[in-house]
């Protein structure tokens, strides 16, 4: 085994990997796509995607001015497949939009899919994504974050996987909904409760990937036992590294890998540098508070207040001191392979959706950067293609059966 790579590192050397110290030319000598990148198969498991469009009637296949995703700089990116994250945040939940809100993201999105054809298509399973990406096209495989229903109405479930959705979170973002508890509200459930293993049953059945991202500890744990097959935490990093509820225990971590889960490393400072986590005293994470107290009576006025926020970007400055460097970011990586094994770790950026990127990230064309830290940090070529994306290519078969 090579240095570093399946060894234990103490948690102090992340924080001393900031910027302080670092020879800056390391990263911006070589920009050119190392060969290992170029031929692996690159899944990023969390990107946002759909709600700039729905808002400000742009199209993803046109290359941005802003923002950190489009098609243009993710083929840039070597980046092959996405989980093509729709999202539903808080500010549809009060006027009781989110349902509606998901059903137009989605039919937006496979207009999209379809507009953009000759660069992008839907999958539906591993073998859809290993037959897009062999053409030199991105295969987009349908994610939502946010809820479909606040209820938990299997009915619609099955509406939504009918057009496509193969993967669903089961909060609603930050939201405790009908059946299951998140890591950032109220716990109602203690966990989940029977509509949320009655859902979980149903998702099996459908050939869905369950997705435990914002989930409380009790919820990740339960759902993971009630489900016959691996599910998997998105995007997030550990709580072990930096205490923030969003993170995922190492109990959690060793019990989702146990039944073949995976789980994506986020790209963002919040999540993964503990200086930038001490710091930084304003996270402006979107909670239900956050939303509930806005008088918006109609899904207008809802978009109107959302718009605002487009891109859903971190635009504030980092002091050098706190901003993150990508070879952090792959320590991070280094404790997650060492506590549940190289077979169920893998890259979820969570880019588009607010991460503060690592300096060496400024957007989705610079994903060959997280191969070269890699590299640097040791690691085969073998251990590198799983992370990039033959993980989450391995439980998307299994649990789609295709």
């Amino acid at each position: 085994m090579l240095p570093l790579a399946g060894s234990v590192f103490p948690l102090e050397s992340l924080v001393s990997a900031s910027a302080a110290g670092y020879d800056h030319s390391l990263y911006l000598q070589d920009d050119q796509m190392p060969e290992l990148h170029r031929k692996a198969l690159v899944m990023d498991g969390h990107t946002h995607v759909m709600t700039r469009e729905l808002l400000m009637g742009t199209d993803i296949g046109q290359r941005y001015s802003d923002g950190t995703v489009d098609l243009p700089r993710a083929k840039e990116g070597g980046v092959d497949a996405m989980f093509f994250t729709v999202y539903t945040p808080e500010h549809y939940y009060p006027g009781r939009f989110e349902t509606k809100n998901t059903f137009r993201v989605v039919n937006l999105a496979l207009d999209q899919i379809e507009k953009n054809h000759a660069v992008i298509e839907l999958a539906l399973n591993a073998t859809d994504i290993e037959r897009i990406t062999k053409k030199g096209k991105i295969a987009a495989f349908l994610d939502l974050e946010g809820p479909f229903d606040l209820d938990g109405d299997i009915n619609l479930l099955r509406a939504l996987y009918r057009l496509g959705l193969r993967s669903m979170q089961l909060t609603a973002h930050n939201t405790t909904n009908a059946f299951i508890d998140t890591c950032n509200d109220v716990s109602r459930w203690g966990g989940i409760n029977a509509l949320g293993k009655e859902i979980i049953a149903e998702m099996n059945q459908l050939g869905m990937v369950i997705n435990v991202a914002h989930a409380s500890n009790d919820a990740i744990l339960q759902s993971v036992e009630a489900s016959k097959d691996p599910v998997i935490y998105s995007h997030g990093g550990f709580y072990s590294i930096v205490p923030h509820p969003r993170c995922i225990t190492d109990e959690a971590a060793k019990a989702l890998a146990a039944k073949g889960g995976v789980i994506g490393i986020h790209f963002g400072s919040l999540f993964n540098n503990p200086k930038y986590y001490e710091w930084q005293t304003d996270t402006k994470e979107t909670t239900p508070s956050s939303v509930h107290s806005a008088e918006l009576n109609t899904i207008e006025e809802v978009d109107e207040e959302l718009r605002k926020e487009v891109p859903l970007v971190f635009t504030g400055e980092i002091p050098d001191e706190y901003w993150m460097h990508v070879d952090q970011l792959a320590k991070v990586i280094d404790y997650g392979v060492n506590l549940v094994g190289d077979d169920h770790i893998a890259i979820g950026s969570d880019l588009d959706g607010g991460p503060e990127l690592p300096r060496e990230i400024k957007d989705i064309s610079d994903f060959p950067q997280i191969t070269m830290a890699m590299q640097r940090l040791g690691y085969s070529d073998k251990r590198i293609k799983k992370i990039l994306g033959l993980n989450w290519l391995r439980v998307i078969r299994e649990v789609t059966g295709g």
